[in-house]
Parts: C-alpha cells; structure tokens; sequence
C-alpha cells in the first residue's frame, strides 16, 4: 500500500468515526457475499448490540464486502479534476451522490445493496426496421431473461466509473506511472472486492504516452513520470463472472491539445451512435473516419490533420475473452461490407487519432500478455514453463495481464495465492517460451511516429433487443 493510500484509509477513518449502519431491508437486489475481504466488516462491531431481523441470504450480481458497511449519506459532488479532456460535469467525487466514502472504500455491491444498480446511458435504434424494439412486448420479454448478465455488466461499469472518477483526482504532472497503475489498480480490487477469475481486474491499466497509443503500462523498475506536456491514454477494466468492461479516456493538461481530444471524443460518440442491430462494421468505421479527420491542431505553429489509426479498431467482447472475433474499424473500407452487428453482442467502441502517420507498429518493451483463448494443449519440456503456465491458468485465465503483476508478493491475485505466496521470479524465459509454442499471445506497445500525439476515448455497449446501452457511459466522458 502507498503512503498515500494509508493516509487515505487514515481520513476516512477519523470522518467516519467508528458509524453505525441502519438495518439493511429485506428483498436486496445486489447483495455481498458474506466472510470475504474488503471493508464491509468494519461497521459489524458497532451493531452487535442491536437486534438483528433475520433475513434469507441470497447472491448478487458479484459479491462484496459481506456484513455491514459504513456508507455515508448522499451528497453533491464537487471536486474538479485537474486534467483536461473531460466533460464539463466531471467531478472526482462523482460516487458521493451514492453514498459513498471519499475517496471510495466501500464495495460497489454493497453500496448498492437492496437498490437498483445505474443504467448506462439509453440510445434507441434508428435504423429501418428496428425502431419498434424499444416498446415492443416480444423485446422486452426477451430482456427479461438477461437481467443476470446486465446487472452483472452494471456493476462492473458503475466500479470502473468510481475508480476512474477516484484516479481523475490524482492522475496529475510529476506522478511516477507506476505509482499511478498500482493505486489504479488497487482502488479497482477493493471497490470489487477481488476474488480471483470470479471478479476482479479486467486487464492491466494502459497509460501509453504521446506517440504510443496503446498496450503500455510500466514493467517493475519503470519509473516514467507523467509530464505537463503528455499526452496520456489511460485504459483500464473490471470483470465481474468474465464480463469486461472496458473503457478508456485521454488525459492532458495543455489546452493546445484540445481540438484532438475533441475529434476523439466526437469520433467516439457517431461510432456508438452508428451501432446497432444489423448495422454493418464497414459503415461505423467510415462515419468515425468522417468526424475525426474534419478537425486538425496546431501545435507549435504549425497545423497538423487529424488522423484516424487506421490498424487500430473497435472489438466485440466476450465472457473472459477481451477480443471476441469482431473487429469495429475506424476507417471506411476499413472490413468486408457482409460482416454486421447482431443483437445480444457486446462491444467496445474505441477510436486513436494521430497527429503523425495514423499507423502504428510494435515498438518498446512488451509488458502485456494474454493466453490465446483457443490455445490447443502443446506438451511442455521446460519445468519452469509448467509452472508459470499453472500461475497463468489459476491467476488470470484468458484474461490479459502484465510482467508487473507476476512481480507482486501476490502474483496478481491474494485470494487466488495469498498475499506473499505468489510471486514469480526468473520467468521470462518461460515467458517467452510460452509465447513461442503459441500459448501466450505478447502484446507490444503500439506505436506512432516519434515526436506525434496519439489520443483515444473507448466505451463498452451492449446491443440489447429494445435498445442499445452505453454501459460505460460517465459524467465525465
């Protein structure tokens, strides 16, 4: 833990003093699971002397703290994020109008416990033949059936929104990027409440700088610091039962980059509000391509277009399968004209524009990596492949993660390996051999021409059959 997550933890203590929780009522519609981590215990104490009413356990969408939990009452947000990039309505308290703690401690399912998780933003499908859905009977029977999955997809978005909304107040100049991941990362763990491939982190947070555009993050001794002049993706996800969430926001601080930010973040905006059911790939990318490259900047004095990244796309998303076979171009032509949407799908909605050549290739340190989700068995000579490949399939299945995570006293997971129990040492070899037998897939920074800027904004929607749902959807962006 960071010095300044004690400090944290330190005043929230000293606000909070020792509160007591009213009775939790009956017919909860998110409910923690009872005994495991997080800080739902602490108010426990505090109400042993009342009479409890018994009430039937039942489980919720993905687990939290268990028991009682010292929340707050609501109250309007008013912190301001010292980034650019974001909406105007942008606060890093965003989560204190729920209740929450600031900054937030309490698990996201527990916060909600007994209470309707937040809807993602609601657009209806325009497109001939479909605008009947969203009041048809037949659609909304058929959503009935998927309240599971969306409440599970629900709380993983409201989590990512209160971590991002948390990491927004310190994500400033003069920050160490490892610091900022780790502190990222471990706010995301706590308001889950991690508890291995159950629910946790969707993937490792990306902060790729300037012309790097995406899949770095640092590896252990990195110590990059984040400068007034940087251009900074940050990318990051939650899973809850293998749904991901995955969404992403540009952060800067000269306003000269402001006009890229905004082609971005409109680019983003027609590619979501071009999907839907039956919508073909191709015409997303051509209308994403016609918004982002009417804007240019100049920088320095001189102007530069503004360029879509044309090797770069959207993606379907799958149950523990962060590319699911789809591919959301953002650019026209960019897919076979036969390839469309279809209802119950997944996808996140990402857009890059570069101010270079709008074509990135691999480039730097590799510091993600992925198991292939259709890796056939391969017989293994090397013990010490053996054994990271067993870390591997227990800690992260076909989820993404980095070298970082293997470095922790963890291994990326406590529950799964216990706080100091899981650290790998020595295993890039093995690494590296199970990325050659095709196992492991690497995942190299994605990189631009040096000297240009690079920005990206990213949302997570679900194709439902009334309706489409930007589940990722903030305040913020």
């Amino acid at each position: 833990m960071t010095t300044e997550e004690k400090e944290e933890k330190k005043t929230i203590h000293e606000e909070e003093g020792g509160g007591e929780n009213e009775e939790d009522e009956e017919g909860d519609e998110v409910e923690g699971n009872d005994g495991e981590g997080g800080e739902g215990g602490e108010g426990g104490a505090a109400k042993k002397k009342k009479k409890k009413k018994k009430k039937k356990k039942k489980k919720g969408a993905g687990g939290g703290g268990g028991g009682s939990v010292a929340t707050g009452p609501a109250k309007e947000p008013s912190q301001k994020p010292p980034a650019l990039g974001l909406k105007e309505t942008a606060f890093t308290d965003y989560f204190v109008k729920y209740g929450q703690t600031n900054p937030p401690t309490v698990p996201v399912a527990d916060l909600f416990r007994g209470k309707e998780l937040p809807q993602g933003e609601i657009q209806e499908y325009t497109m001939e033949g479909h605008q009947h859905r969203i009041s048809a009977e037949e659609t909304r029977a058929m959503e009935r059936l998927e309240e599971d999955l969306y409440s599970k997809v629900r709380l993983g978005s409201e989590i990512h929104r209160q971590v991002r909304s948390y990491a927004q107040s310190f994500i400033k100049p003069g920050i160490e990027l490892a610091d900022m991941c780790e502190r990222l990362e471990n706010k995301n763990r706590e308001l889950v409440v991690e508890h291995g491939l159950e629910r946790g982190i969707g993937f490792p947070t990306g902060c790729s700088l300037n012309h790097v555009a995406a899949h770095y993050t640092p590896n252990t001794g990195d110590k990059t610091v984040l400068k007034y002049d940087d251009v900074m993706k940050v990318d990051f996800g939650v899973q809850v039962d293998g749904r991901i969430i995955d969404s992403a926001w540009t952060v800067s601080f000269n306003p000269k980059y402001d006009p890229l930010l905004e082609a971005v973040r409109e680019a983003t905006d027609t590619g979501i509000r071009t999907a839907g059911i039956d919508v073909r790939l191709c015409d997303i990318g051509a209308d994403i391509q016609e918004v982002m490259e009417s804007y240019e900047v100049e920088l320095d004095g001189k102007t530069y277009p503004v360029k879509s990244i044309r090797n770069l796309n959207g993606h379907s998303i799958g149950q523990y399968q962060i590319h699911a076979g789809k591919s959301v171009p953002i650019v026209k032509n960019g897919c076979e004209e036969s390839i469309r949407m279809e209802e119950g799908e997944i996808f996140a909605i990402e857009t890059f524009a570069s101010t270079g050549r709008g074509y990135v290739i691999e480039d730097m340190e590799c510091s993600h990596y992925m198991k292939r989700f259709d890796a056939n068995f391969t017989p293994l000579r090397l013990q010490s492949s053996k054994k990271l490949l067993a870390h591997i399939n227990k800690t992260f299945g076909t989820l993404a993660f980095c070298r970082r995570w293997l470095d922790r006293p963890d291994g990326g997971s406590a529950t799964v390996n216990g706080l100091t129990n899981g650290g790998q040492e020595k295993y890039m070899g093995a690494l590296k051999n199970l990325c050659d037998v095709g196992i492991v897939q690497a995942y190299p920074p994605l990189c631009d021409v040096k000297g240009c800027y690079t920005a990206q904004y990213e949302h997570t929607i679900m194709l439902r059959p009334t309706c489409k749902e930007v589940v990722s959807r903030g305040d913020d962006y």
